[in-house]
């Protein structure tokens, strides 16, 4: 979801500038998003084989060949990240008769792609995401005055969110803020004791009540968390589908989250965020909203294998950063909050 949020201000600019309608070919993972986004027309749900968690077969690929080839697109555009390799995708755009297609690409992609711009990153220089993705769209004259990240917010929503807060024992008269502990991948967790000892601080010293957010999966987590701290700390993990978590975080005076999609959600919203953010991918802190972003390194054996990855680490990561503490985490609160 937060790639897809990123590359928001691209289809943007790709809309506002050819008045044209725009299909979304995306995975299961960001699906549940893509009708909050008003830039999107339609959306083709399928999970690549070159993903993580896609489709091992080559009857589902030749499937979605098809398939595209009936829309009879004009024009396919492919946004990735540095580190990913955009010719498979090329590949499905070339098969389903797509006329032009546009991407970044490190090799010379020959028939592929009808407009091939250079990879640079990030062996010359690196960019924000947002920004890698409007000057790819550039390129064919495609631009926006809005390059913010935007997301329809059902505020019809926090009526009954509040009910369910004031049930869950929730003060609302009372500030309260987010705390967002759940990752997609082990390796950018930021450690159990630290969230403790940081919710402890946030109830005791700044007296705000606490709201952990996540999936089912990760309630677990949130139960231990509350067993450790008692009071004023609150589990909605699980509780809320993704219109409902857009509009809770929309409310929230702030929010604290390990780098994950819930930090793109907040930068649509224009909530402000403290982002503990683990050494993964230096392109994807928040987006032109109130920020402060913790970085820390991860171990080095959970480090990817991608050799694009290996050279930050050598290169751009190559001085150690020290994982950053409660009393960390509680002076960016008060420096967002604007509190002494």
């Amino acid at each position: 979801m937060g790639d897809l949020l990123m590359s928001v201000p691209a289809i943007r600019a790709l809309k506002e500038s050819f008045h044209c309608k725009i299909t979304l070919l995306t995975s299961t993972l960001a699906h549940d998003i893509v009708k909050y986004i008003t830039e999107i027309d339609e959306v083709i749900m399928y999970d690549v084989p070159w993903v993580k968690g896609g489709e091992d077969g080559a009857t589902s690929f030749f499937d979605i060949v098809s398939m595209l080839k009936q829309h009879r697109f004009d024009a396919a555009v492919i946004f990735t990240v540095f580190s990913q390799n955009p010719l498979p995708a090329a590949l499905l755009a070339f098969l389903a008769g797509i006329p032009l297609r546009l991407a970044y690409c490190r090799e010379n992609p020959y028939h592929l792609l009808t407009d091939w711009v250079a990879e640079k990153e990030p062996y010359t220089f690196i960019r924000h995401q947002v920004k890698r993705d409007l000057d790819l769209v550039a390129n064919v004259g495609a631009t926006t005055n809005n390059e913010h990240l935007s997301l329809y917010i059902p505020e019809n929503e926090w009526p009954n969110i509040q009910e369910r807060m004031i049930q869950a024992g929730i003060d609302i008269t009372k500030p309260w803020l987010i705390m967002h502990p759940e990752v997609s991948e082990k390796k950018r967790e930021y450690p159990q004791e630290l969230w403790i000892k940081t919710a402890k601080k946030i109830i005791s010293e700044l007296h705000y009540q606490i709201i952990i957010t996540g999936t089912a999966s990760s309630n677990s987590f949130s139960n231990f968390l509350r067993e450790k701290i008692g009071k004023d700390i609150f589990s909605f993990a699980g509780l809320l589908d993704i219109g409902q978590f857009i509009t809770l975080i929309h409310h929230a005076p702030l929010v604290i989250s390990v780098n994950t999609a819930t930090v793109h959600i907040a930068s649509a919203t224009g909530t402000p965020i403290v982002v503990l953010y683990a050494l993964t991918n230096p392109q994807h802190t928040p987006w032109k909203c109130p920020a402060k972003v913790l970085f820390f390194d991860i171990p080095e054996q959970a480090r990817s294998r991608n050799e694009v990855l290996k050279y930050l680490y050598t290169h751009v990561f190559d001085k150690p950063v020290s994982i950053p503490g409660a009393e960390d985490i509680i002076n960016a609160v008060q420096d967002l909050l604007g509190q002494s």
